[in-house]
């Protein structure tokens, strides 16, 4: 299986909006608001294999000190093939020596961002606006 990991592609509407919905996220059903907000990130990272876009990861970031990773998805049949991983490093590779890199975890997604070197802050308590049944 030969991965090509890019960063700052290009991306299609049909091709993000399907990669959302196999993984169940609302923003799907936003794509007006989710492609804008994709393309206007300070990085998107792109996986793809035969060029088939099967995961994707942005950052938001001030460009100096902090950076907050808002997605990062991999189609479910492509999952546990270290695709989620190789994305995390091409990030890292920009990101690497910022003074915060942030990101909010839920589920299953927990023990992967551990296992990549992300902890809890501290003391620090996640805070929202925010439903938080969306994604």
């Amino acid at each position: 299986m030969d991965i090509q990991i890019e960063i700052n592609g290009s991306i299609e509407e049909v091709e993000v909006i399907e990669l959302y919905k196999a993984n169940k996220w609302s923003s799907a059903e936003k794509p007006e608001k989710l492609l804008p907000a994709l393309r206007n990130s300070h990085s998107l990272v792109t996986a793809r294999i035969s060029g088939v876009l099967v995961g994707l990861a942005n950052a938001i970031s001030d460009g100096y000190l902090v950076v907050y990773y808002p997605h990062l998805l991999v189609h479910p049949e492509y999952q546990r093939r270290g695709i989620g991983r190789k994305m995390v490093m091409a990030l890292n590779s920009i990101y690497g020596n910022f003074h915060q890199q942030m990101l909010t975890a839920d589920g299953e997604a927990i023990q992967f961002y551990k296992s990549v070197g992300f902890v809890r802050a501290g003391n620090t308590e996640p805070m929202w606006v925010y439903a938080g049944t969306e994604h």
